[in-house]
């Protein structure tokens, strides 16, 4: 019978990053480079694998081809076969990221047969004068961008936006957009790893190589609009549900609670993955008991009709399910 699953984050030192994930969540690493810890990934490359109970050592995907829709939903494993559709990030940019754009599935299945990639950000933790770049400061055209591509001014056409802890940003396929310094975030994006980089402040690796940008590849992906509402606009009641971001790849919720709760998941048609953001929690299933501490993720399968949840103390999860 399957159960609430947790698997080991797969750590990527970056360019860009630094030591707050570990200093903040615990991930197991003395870089002081490390940029990203992905908390459940179906990439390829990268799988997660299972760290607790009788499924330890097994890969997500290897789980999929064994428990089908009983792991994932029926509709999931229809759309998306082995593939999980769904990638979770925690993220610490110490430094600023490069300024890139996703394609949509269209493109992305057309050049590189792969889904495009659709993305939210939660914002963890922000230095006082943190900000974002998230599309355009006024309806841009194709020719302008072009133009501000070869005069090296790129940056005067993108609106910046100050962000600090709690703030939510939804980044459709196509919004130009790059992470500022001095940001912790949590990430959840489609299962793609494709990026066009068109700009990345000509920094040079540790060979003294600049990194590749993909200009050409990028012109028909951008959406030149501007951006008019940068952040998602919520408020959060304590032992509540409340709705952050619901579009065709995932429905994300919060749950700030310090009562036991619990949640019922027949209307749900998919798999449940919970992000601990602040404190730990329990999770009661079938007289099983699993601690989730701040800063994991934990995969509550398709299967799983209720758990009981109960806060050690105040404590904030991210709900995430595909609609």
């Amino acid at each position: 019978m399957l159960y609430p699953l947790k698997f080991e984050p797969i750590l990527k030192d970056k360019i860009w990053g630094g030591t707050k994930l570990n200093s903040l969540f615990s991930k197991a690493s003395t870089s002081l480079f490390l940029g990203e810890s992905y908390e459940l990934s179906g990439l390829e490359n990268d799988p997660s694998i299972v760290v607790n109970g009788f499924l330890a050592g097994n890969t997500l995907e290897e789980l999929i081809e064994i428990y089908m829709g009983e792991l994932v939903g029926d509709h999931v494993y229809d759309q998306f076969g082995l593939q999980f559709p769904l990638l979770f990030k925690l993220i610490d940019a110490n430094d600023t990221l490069s300024i890139q754009v996703h394609p949509d599935d269209e493109v992305a299945l057309e050049r590189h047969n792969q889904f495009g990639k659709t993305e939210m950000w939660y914002v963890l933790e922000a230095d006082a004068d943190a900000e974002l770049i998230l599309g355009f400061n006024h309806d841009c055209s194709q020719d302008e961008y072009v133009e501000a591509l070869e005069s090296d001014t790129v940056e005067s056409l993108l609106r910046k936006v100050k962000v600090t802890a709690g703030d939510v940003i939804f980044i459709p396929a196509g919004t130009v957009h790059a992470i500022g310094k001095g940001i912790v975030l949590a990430e959840i994006q489609q299962t793609s790893d494709l990026t066009y980089r068109i700009f990345d402040y000509n920094r040079k690796d540790e060979n003294g190589v600049e990194r590749d940008l993909h200009t050409e590849m990028a012109l028909d992906v951008i959406k030149y609009e501007v951006v008019t509402h940068p952040k998602v606009a919520y408020s959060a009641q304590k032992n509540q549900v409340t709705p952050l971001v619901d579009c065709n790849y995932f429905t994300t919720n919060m749950i700030l609670f310090d009562q036991p709760l619990t949640r019922h998941y027949t209307s749900i048609k998919s798999f449940v993955v919970y992000m601990c953001l602040e404190s730990s929690f329990l999770i009661e299933c079938d007289g099983e008991k699993t601690i989730v501490n701040k800063g994991e993720t934990i995969l509550i399968p398709a299967s799983i009709d209720e758990l009981g949840f109960y806060p050690e103390r105040e404590c904030k999860l991210l709900e995430v399910y595909v609609a």
